[in-house]
């Protein structure tokens, strides 16, 4: 498969992950929009929040437990960040494999464009 996610949750490709379980990876994004920006991803290739479903939401849910988790480890938990997944062209979803940025460490922006 030439899904970069899939190449990186499968070490096919090196990156140092920040956090790993058996459905999950989480590691530093290459084009940091904040101090803290991490891509979540699952193992899993799901290509996007429309391919979730009952069979693989587990991992969702595995999703947000370790964002909370790694909010803590980076710094940002008390003063706060943002989740994002993108879908889809006009959502500007570039990696067609679900993944959820976690961006903090500086007063975001209210603005989304």
């Amino acid at each position: 498969m030439s899904c970069i996610f899939c190449q990186i949750a499968n070490k096919e490709i090196p990156s140092q992950f920040l956090f790993e379980n058996d459905n999950l990876v989480a590691f530093r994004d290459l084009n940091p929009q904040a101090p803290v920006h991490i891509l979540v991803v699952p193992k899993m290739h799901i290509s996007s929040m429309n391919e979730i479903t009952s069979e693989n939401s587990s991992v969702v849910a595995e999703i947000f437990e370790a964002i909370n988790k790694i909010a803590e480890q980076e710094g940002i938990k008390e003063s706060g960040y943002r989740v994002i997944s993108n879908c889809g062209d006009d959502g500007c979803q570039s990696v067609k494999h679900l993944h959820f940025h976690l961006v903090g460490g500086k007063k975001l922006s209210e603005t989304l464009s």
